[in-house]
């Protein structure tokens, strides 16, 4: 297990899914929390319980909104002055259909890139800022299997916004090293939580595309997150980790 005791992130779309296994993951191992959420109140209210003292705070703010990525940091800054850590876990997957009409259609794409992309890029660029002051820092944006191979039509939003942030942990990696900022990014497939199909149908010609055979746990994944937090492997960064079941192999 690894030691993240000086480790203080900031973690968004925690109160739900991934989020919350991360936050746990992260919590077991030492470290102290800022989470971030949407609309999901109680769910935030149940696992800042759950989790006691690791909890420094909480912030719920509509990542849809301009601006609001710079401003979550610094108001998680306020709350601990030693923030050193950011996960990028919140994201949206609202289907556009390309027949739609023009007005939804631009406010389709315009909420998924905004949730998914701008966000995440603000958030980034305060994070860097703040480390590049002190000794670094890690940043693990969570992406997904549709920004490689890409998706179904309608969720051309959101394959597009998932390859751009994987483009942006490239070029934060490179251009960011030198200061001790590392970035790595997570490329999930199908992840076992409420956001997977249930129909039967459904879920069964997405499991059939698997290899390995069933979605991937939660944990999985928040355990990749912890370690990559960890500092334990640095020479990583710029790099994505497919976490897939061997369904999307490059």
């Amino acid at each position: 297990m690894q030691n993240l005791a000086k480790t203080t992130v900031l973690i968004t779309g925690a109160s739900r899914g991934l989020g919350v296994s991360i936050a746990r993951t992260c919590a077991e191992q030492g470290a102290k929390l800022v989470l971030h959420y949407g609309r999901n109140h109680a769910g935030m209210e149940k696992l800042r319980a759950e989790l006691g003292a690791s909890v420094l705070g909480v912030l719920s703010s509509d990542l849809s909104q301009p601006n609001v990525g710079t401003e979550i940091w610094q108001q998680a800054q306020k709350i601990a002055p030693d923030l050193n850590a950011l996960v990028n876990n919140a994201g949206s997957a609202d289907p556009v259909d390309f027949a739609t009409s023009d007005e939804d259609w631009q406010a389709g794409w315009a909420k998924t890139l905004a949730i998914n992309l701008q966000a995440p890029a603000d958030l980034c660029r305060a994070a860097i800022a703040s480390f590049t002051k002190a000794n670094g820092g890690p940043i693990v944006n969570i992406a997904s299997r549709a920004g490689q191979r890409g998706d179904q039509m309608d969720l051309g939003a959101y394959a597009a916004s998932k390859g751009a942030l994987l483009a942006l942990t490239r070029t934060i990696a490179k251009g960011a090293a030198a200061q001790g900022v590392m970035a790595y990014a997570i490329a999930p497939g199908w992840i076992d939580t409420e956001m997977a199909p249930t129909d039967k149908q459904i879920r069964g010609k997405a499991v059939a595309e698997i290899p390995y055979g069933d979605f991937a746990d939660p944990a999985e994944i928040a355990a990749l997150t912890a370690f990559l937090l960890s500092g334990a492997c640095p020479s990583a960064t710029g790099a994505t980790f497919d976490v897939n079941g061997a369904s999307y192999l490059r």
